[in-house]
């Protein structure tokens, strides 16, 4: 898996920060992998789920074999097929029958243990979660798979029992608490260390809400205000320009 861009808007100076979500998700794919199971991790847009799970299996490589697949778009089992076959670099041309294309995904499945992130997952529908159990289920593959995804995730896997009911570990994200907010937000990026507690509140109750993919936004653009105005901390009034800025 290559090197992945953690911080949205390419946020200079941030930090990820071990919130009690990342540290569980550490724990949650480490026992995942070496039991060769699935997991699934689901949540809202923005919570972090996608920094975490890059961020912890950053730390298995490269020990472990891991590759990311992303979906866009409702799959078929044969688009599965294909993306497989493009992230493990197979040689030659994919098969055009699916029995010689199971058979060849099978095969090198075996070779050795591997891990399948497989992100966006609230695209795929029924019959691409039973492709992939399909594949686990045999023998002789050595596959971990983490379904990450919104909510859309867990709830097509729950229409799936035959799958559903191998998912080893299920983890939901939520959106960081006040008090996690004030824990985390100083440690996120610099400009939020000499910040009042009451400012960095009064930005989540307005704009962040708690989410992480906001606190960025609103960390990106607060930069811009500090370096356009010459002020060097954070206060109401460049909380507000920045929250106009926010939609």
């Amino acid at each position: 898996m290559t090197a992945p861009t953690y911080q949205y808007a390419d946020l200079p100076d941030a930090c990820v920060v071990a919130t009690r979500a990342l540290l569980t998700a550490r724990e949650n794919i480490g026992d995942t992998v070496a039991a060769r199971a699935m997991m699934c991790i689901h949540g809202g847009a923005g919570f972090g789920k996608t920094l975490a799970v890059n961020t912890c299996l950053r730390e298995l490589e490269p020990g472990e074999d891991i590759h990311k697949i992303t979906f866009r778009a409702r799959p078929t089992a044969r688009a599965v097929r294909y993306e497989l076959f493009t992230a493990l670099r197979l040689p030659g041309e994919p098969p055009r029958h699916p029995s010689e294309f199971d058979r060849l995904l099978k095969t090198a499945l075996a070779e050795r243990p591997r891990t399948f992130l497989v992100d966006e997952a609230q695209w795929l529908s029924g019959e691409a979660f039973e492709y992939f159990r399909y594949l686990w289920d045999e023998p002789a593959t050595q596959l971990a798979i983490i379904f990450v995804g919104g909510e859309g995730c867990h709830t097509v896997l729950h229409r799936e029992p035959m799958l559903s009911s191998r998912i080893f570990i299920w983890q939901h994200f939520t959106r960081l608490t006040p008090n996690e907010v004030l824990e985390v937000v100083p440690l996120f990026h610099p400009i939020w260390q000499d910040t009042d507690p009451g400012d960095i509140t009064f930005a989540d109750e307005h704009a962040a809400h708690g989410n992480f993919r906001n606190w960025a936004r609103l960390t990106a653009h607060l930069r811009t205000a500090l370096a356009r105005t010459g002020r060097a901390r954070v206060d109401r009034e460049v909380l507000r320009w920045a929250f106009s800025r926010l939609g």
